[in-house]
């Protein structure tokens, strides 16, 4: 997109070429964070100031409930993004027993970009102090604390984690789409890691390069790493959504094209939040191309895990990066499905390039003529591994119907069927058969499911039957 073309030379020329490692500026002022303390009653929250310890009492901070606490990035416009109080009232609403408090650094993220990369561990500094100040004097264990980090914000967290005082770390750190820039290729000890908490995980959004720079940070940099969609950009997010975007936001729709991707971190974690019956489930692989086939939809040894809040927190001694799809807008979760097919050419072996469809019968819902697209051409003996995903949950699969158009193969389908199963004498013409259909669902584990087809359209077989078309003399396979 053009408007993110522009956001990534504005970046690049700040950066100039003499920014190769961050320090900390000195000569900073020692209480540029604000720690506002969510209540219902103000929308900017009460401040709690350090070392005060009269407005904990002030702002009824509950010294038995967990705290969550979270970290804006980057400032252009130095004001409180909107989906701060959106993130607050969904931890609010699903979590009443929690402190949740905004890290307030609006003053030091307000400045060009490398100004405010460097000021994020004077932040992270001062947010440990502040949980230091805490459990010394409240008793308020720091295993007890949460930081979400968004964009600079996951660096700040980062750097509170390490800055700490003590062998103990902090319980957990989200990070939100990482920033990239000055930050990517960087040490752990100058970037978020899996060394700052007892537990990190992060979900990584927009990794889209553009001269070299990304706006989120592509390698992993938690426990468990989350890439929807690939990690680079998102459904519903290209400039031809920007009208969309007036329509909803007015002017500043074209602020929020720019941003749509990188935010996206940030409403899956809510969208986590506000939907307990739709949470997205991501799966360890070892890259996008690999899961675009659906090989890497297995549960088994805890190869998957529950993106956003929700999730499993294992401390893992090697990092895990896990794929999943998502929709445009929320709720986002799909239903992933690994569909594989073994094609039969018994007479040539010239490549087709078919158009696929398939329609999916449930115990639930039906899904019907999805679209399948294969990367490479198909030729005989070979068996095809790809991914469906669904907005709906059908429930258990039942039947299937596979249809492929747009090919001159099937031109003379009798004289093929008669190739295949000869039941009448005739010419062997060139053929292609569909020797086996498997379906296997992501999200329950369901087991594989069998067909034979050897016409344009499967016959509508039910799941799990032992053999298929016993009429027609073409038996099982597998």
């Amino acid at each position: 997109a053009t408007c993110y073309v522009c956001y990534i030379h504005f970046i690049s020329e700040a950066l100039g070429s003499q920014h190769q490692h961050i320090r900390i500026k000195k000569n900073q002022p020692s209480s540029a964070t604000k720690f506002r303390l969510y209540t219902n009653t103000t929308e900017e929250g009460c401040l709690i100031l350090f070392d005060h310890l009269e407005t904990l009492d002030k702002c009824s901070f509950n010294t038995s409930l967990p705290l969550v606490m979270i970290v804006h990035g980057w400032s252009v416009d130095g004001m409180l993004e909107g989906w701060i109080w959106k993130m607050v009232a969904a931890l609010k609403s699903q979590h009443k027993q929690t402190n949740v408090i905004i890290a307030d650094w609006l003053t030091l993220a307000h400045q060009h970009y490398p100004i405010a990369a460097q000021n994020t561990r004077h932040i992270g500094q001062e947010i440990a102090g502040f949980l230091e100040w805490l459990e010394e004097s409240v008793q308020f264990s720091r295993s007890n604390v949460h930081l979400i980090g968004y964009s600079l914000g996951a660096h700040v967290s980062g750097f509170a984690g390490s800055y700490i005082s003590g062998t103990n770390k902090i319980g957990r750190i989200t990070g939100l789409d990482p920033a990239g820039p000055l930050f990517e290729g960087m040490s752990p000890t100058d970037r978020l890691s899996p060394d700052d908490a007892n537990f990190v995980d992060a979900i990584h959004t927009f990794t889209q390069q553009h001269m070299g720079l990304s706006v989120g940070i592509k390698q992993p940099v938690a426990h468990f790493d989350f890439y929807p969609n690939g990690g680079t950009f998102q459904p519903g997010c290209h400039i031809m959504h920007m009208y969309n975007h007036i329509a909803q936001y007015g002017i500043t729709g074209i602020t929020q094209t720019v941003k749509c991707a990188h935010e996206r971190s940030v409403h899956l974690f809510i969208d986590s939040l506000l939907h307990d019956d739709k949470q997205s489930m991501a799966y360890w692989c070892n890259d996008i191309h690999t899961f675009d086939k659906g090989m890497c939809l297995s549960c088994r040894k805890n190869r998957c895990n529950t993106l956003g809040y929700n999730i499993r927190k294992e401390r893992l001694q090697i990092n895990r990066r896990l794929f999943l799809k998502t929709r445009a807008h929320a709720p986002f979760k799909v239903y992933h499905y690994q569909f594989k097919i073994h094609f039969i050419n018994e007479i040539q072996e010239k490549q087709v390039e078919p158009t696929f469809t398939v329609s999916l019968t449930g115990t639930k819902e039906d899904a019907e003529n999805l679209p399948i697209t294969l990367v490479e051409g198909i030729t005989g003996n070979k068996t095809y591994s790809f991914l469906i995903t669904l907005d709906i949950d059908i429930g258990e699969l039942m039947m299937i119907k596979f249809k492929w158009e747009g090919t001159a193969v099937w031109e003379n389908i009798w004289d093929t069927v008669q190739t295949i199963i000869p039941w009448t004498k005739g010419n062997r013409r060139p053929g292609l058969i569909v020797k086996t259909i498997r379906v296997k669902a992501g999200e329950t584990q369901q087991n594989y499911y069998y067909y034979v087809c050897s016409f344009k359209t499967c016959v509508e077989a039910p799941a799990r039957l032992d053999s298929v078309l016993v009429n027609s003399g073409i038996s099982m396979v597998g």
